[in-house]
C-alpha cells in the first residue's frame, strides 16, 4: 500500500459488509460498513474538487470524533490535500495560530466549534471556505454544509467518473497527510508532516505488536486531532476490518466526559485507547464504587487485589513458580469481584492500549489486577507515533514494552554517541514512520533528524528482556552544580502518585546548589488535616499549620519515611514555594495530553525561582506560602 487511500480500499474490498463507522444520533447508534464509508468519502473527496481545492492545499479540521470527521479527513486526502487536524480544546488564538502558520484554505467545523472560528474570521485573510459539519450551524457567505458537498460530489462523480481517481492516483509515499501541531512542554508548537508513508509505515509496525479480530470495537474516547488516535485506531482497526464507535459529544466538555461510561456500556468494546489521566480516574472511580458498597466489599476488594498482584508479579513471571499456587485463589477473586467490575466496561473489554505519557507501575499492576491490562506503549507525535507496545503476550509492568518491527533504535548520551545496553540516554530512532520534518521550520527539523535519525527528546534505556523502559525527557534533564545531569520526572511522580496531599509538582535545577519545587497541593485534602489539627484553614495559625503540613508530608515521603533512598538525596527538592494557583489548560501550564508544559512554568516563575534560592525560602513557613496558600485556599472555596 502507497497511500492511506488504498488503506480504505483495501479494507472496503476485503471487508466490506464489516461496521466501520458508529455514531450515537440522539438515542440510537448508527452504523456505516466499509463499503458506505468508501462511498462517503469519494463523494466528499469529488465535492472538494468541485470547490477548487488543488493538490498540496491545506485544510484545518476542528471537530469531535464522529463519522464525518473521518470522512472528511480521507475525503480531502484522495483530493492529495493535507490535514490540519485541531484539538476541540484549543482557544481561538491557538486555532488562529495553526490556520495562518499552515496557511490552511478551508476549514471543516462542528456546531460546537464554529464560534471559535467566527470569532477570529477576520483575521483568517487566506481562509477561502467553511465546511459546516452540522446542518443547524448558521450558513453566512461562503460557508458551505458537509452534505451539500457530499451532493455536488456525487453529480461530480457522475458528470466526470475519472477526476477523483485521476486525483488519488497522484497520491505517492511521501505526500503529506497531516501537519499535526504538537502541544509542545518546553516550546511553542510545531507543525509535524506526517506522510501517507509515515501512517501506512506506522500501522504495518503497530500491528507486528498485537492482533485486532476483524470483530472488534472501540470506543474512541481519545482526541481524534492527535496521531495517536489516527494510527492506533482509526487506522488500525481499518486495517483488520474492526469497527471504531465515537465518543457522543455533549455541549460542554464535562457532559462529553459524562458519556464516556455510557458509551462504553452500549459498544462494549474490546479494546480501548486510554492516557495516564483517564486510567488514573477509572481507578478513582471504581475503588469509589467499590466504597460505597460498604467495609466488607472493600476488605474483599483489597485482599482480592493483593493476591492478584502476587499472581501477576510483573507480568512477564506471572503465574510462574511459587505465583501458581495463587491461581485458584485468583481465579475465585476474578468470578466473584473483578468479573463484576468489568461488566462496568461493557463486559468484552481486554485491553486498553496506553500512551500519551508514563503510566506508573502501581496503576499497570491494578489494572492488570482486575483482568483488564493496559497495556502502555511509548511514542511521540514525530513518528506517527507508535515506536514500542507492551501487549497480553509480551507486558512487563513498568516498561513501555517492545519494540515495533521494523524499527532502528539506539540510545545516545549528550554527545550523540551510542551508549551499551541498560544505560540510560536519549532514545534515537529510524524507520519508516519518521516524520518529513516541521513544517516552515527547517532549523528545528535539522536539529530533531539527524542522517534519517530521530532524536526523540526523550530518555530512556533497552533492559536485558528487550523491553524500552522510559524515564522522562531527556531535554528536561535538571543539571547540578557539579554539572551532573538527572531526571526530574519520577521524583515528582513518585510524590504525586503516593501522596494524597500533593495533586502537582515541578522541580528545578539549572547549575544551582540545589533542587527546589514547585507544589500545588490538593485543597481538598489539605483543609481536612488543617481541621483535624484544630484551626480553620484561612487564619493565620490555619495557613502556617497547611505549609507545617505538605513541607513534613514532603519530608515524610523523601526525607525518612519508607520510600528514602529511591532516589539521590541531592536530586530531592530542599525547599519549595507553594504555588497560587494549578497548572492547567487554560493557563497553559499543561498541554492537551495533561503534560507540564516545563518552558511556560519555568518562563512564568522566574522570580519564584530567584526566592528559591535565597534564606528565606529555607524555612518553609514563609510569607510568599503563606500569600499563596491564603490565595489557593480562598479562590477554592
Amino acid at each position: 500500500m502507497r497511500n492511506l487511500i488504498d488503506l480504505l480500499d483495501v479494507a472496503a474490498e476485503k471487508f466490506p459488509h464489516n461496521p466501520y463507522l458508529h455514531e450515537k444520533r440522539g438515542n440510537d447508534w448508527h452504523q456505516l460498513t466499509y463499503t458506505q464509508t468508501r462511498v462517503r468519502v469519494h463523494e466528499f473527496g469529488a465535492g472538494l474538487l468541485k470547490l477548487g481545492v488543488k493538490y498540496g492545499d491545506r485544510i484545518a479540521l476542528l471537530s469531535e470524533g464522529r463519522d464525518n470527521w473521518i470522512i472528511s479527513e480521507l475525503g480531502l486526502l484522495c483530493t492529495g490535500c493535507c490535514s490540519v487536524p485541531l484539538s476541540v480544546k484549543l482557544s481561538p488564538p491557538e486555532i488562529l495560530f495553526r490556520i495562518k502558520h499552515s496557511g490552511a484554505k478551508v476549514a471543516i467545523v462542528s456546531e460546537n466549534q464554529l464560534y471559535k472560528i467566527k470569532e477570529i474570521q477576520s483575521e483568517l485573510t487566506e481562509l477561502e471556505h467553511i465546511i459546516l459539519l452540522d446542518k443547524t450551524s448558521a450558513k453566512q457567505f461562503g460557508d458551505y454544509y458537509f452534505e451539500d458537498i457530499c451532493e455536488d460530489g456525487a453529480g461530480y462523480l457522475k458528470s466526470d467518473p475519472d477526476a477523483l481517481q485521476q486525483a488519488i492516483n497522484k497520491l505517492k509515499p511521501e505526500t503529506i497527510a497531516n501537519i499535526t501541531y504538537t502541544s509542545g512542554t518546553t516550546s511553542d508548537p510545531k507543525g509535524v508532516m506526517i506522510s501517507h508513508g509515515n501512517y501506512i509505515a506506522n500501522v504495518e509496525q503497530s500491528l507486528t505488536l498485537m492482533e485486532i479480530p476483524d470483530s472488534y470495537r472501540t470506543l474512541a474516547i481519545l482526541p481524534w486531532d492527535h496521531c495517536f488516535a489516527h494510527t492506533a485506531c482509526l487506522y488500525c482497526f481499518m486495517a483488520k476490518g474492526a469497527s471504531v464507535a465515537s465518543l457522543q459529544a455533549g455541549k460542554t466538555a464535562n457532559e462529553t466526559i459524562k458519556n464516556i461510561p455510557i458509551n462504553i456500556k452500549e459498544i462494549k468494546p474490546n479494546l480501548m485507547m486510554s492516557v495516564p489521566a483517564l486510567s488514573k480516574n477509572f481507578r478513582k472511580n471504581i475503588e469509589s464504587g467499590i466504597a460505597k458498597k460498604g467495609k466488607i466489599a472493600v476488605t474483599l476488594f483489597n485482599a482480592g487485589i493483593k493476591i492478584a498482584y502476587a499472581f501477576n508479579g510483573i507480568g512477564i513471571n506471572q503465574g510462574q513458580g511459587f505465583r501458581a499456587l495463587l491461581k485458584p485463589l485468583v481465579l475465585l477473586f476474578d468470578k466473584i469481584l473483578f468479573s463484576k467490575i468489568r461488566e462496568g466496561f461493557g463486559g468484552e473489554l481486554k485491553f486498553f492500549i496506553g500512551g500519551g505519557a508514563l503510566l506508573d507501575a502501581e496503576l499497570q499492576r491494578f489494572f492488570l489486577a482486575i483482568g483488564i491490562p493496559v497495556c502502555q506503549g511509548y511514542g511521540l507525535t514525530e513518528a506517527s507515533p507508535v515506536i514500542s507496545s507492551n501487549s497480553i503476550k509480551n507486558l512487563k509492568i513498568g516498561t513501555s514494552g517492545k519494540l515495533v518491527k521494523p524499527l532502528e533504535l539506539k540510545i545516545c548520551d549528550t554527545d550523540g554517541n551510542e551508549l551499551p545496553k541498560g544505560q540510560s540516554g536519549e532514545i534515537v530512532i529510524k524507520g519508516g514512520n519518521v516524520m518529513l520534518g516541521y513544517w516552515k521550520n527547517p532549523e528545528s527539523t535539522a536539529e530533531t533528524i539527524k542522517d534519517g535519525w530521530l532524536y526523540t527528546g526523550d530518555l530512556g534505556y533497552m533492559d536485558n528482556d528487550d523491553y524500552l523502559v522510559v524515564k522522562g525527557r531527556f531535554k528536561s534533564l535538571l543539571i547540578g552544580s557539579d554539572g551532573e545531569k538527572y531526571s526530574p520526572e519520577g521524583i515528582e511522580e513518585a510524590l504525586i502518585d503516593n501522596s494524597a496531599l500533593i495533586d502537582q509538582c515541578m522541580l528545578h535545577n539549572n547549575q544551582d546548589p540545589y533542587t527546589v519545587g514547585l507544589i500545588v497541593p490538593n485543597i481538598a485534602e489539605l483543609k481536612n488535616q488543617i481541621k483535624k489539627q484544630g484551626f480553620e484553614p484561612t487564619t493565620e495559625d490555619g495557613l502556617e499549620a497547611g505549609i507545617k503540613i505538605i513541607a513534613h508530608e514532603i519530608e515524610s515521603y523523601f526525607g525518612k519515611g519508607k520510600h528514602s533512598g529511591i532516589f539521590p538525596e541531592r536530586w530531592l527538592p530542599s525547599c519549595f514555594v507553594i504555588l497560587p494557583e494549578a497548572f492547567t489548560e487554560k493557563n497553559h501550564m499543561v498541554n492537551s495530553t495533561l503534560k507540564m508544559v516545563r518552558g511556560k512554568i519555568s518562563e512564568a516563575y522566574v522570580s519564584t525561582f530567584a526566592f528559591l534560592y535565597t534564606p528565606a525560602a529555607k524555612n518553609p513557613v514563609n510569607a510568599v506560602n503563606k500569600d499563596n496558600l491564603r490565595n489557593l485556599l480562598s479562590t477554592t472555596e
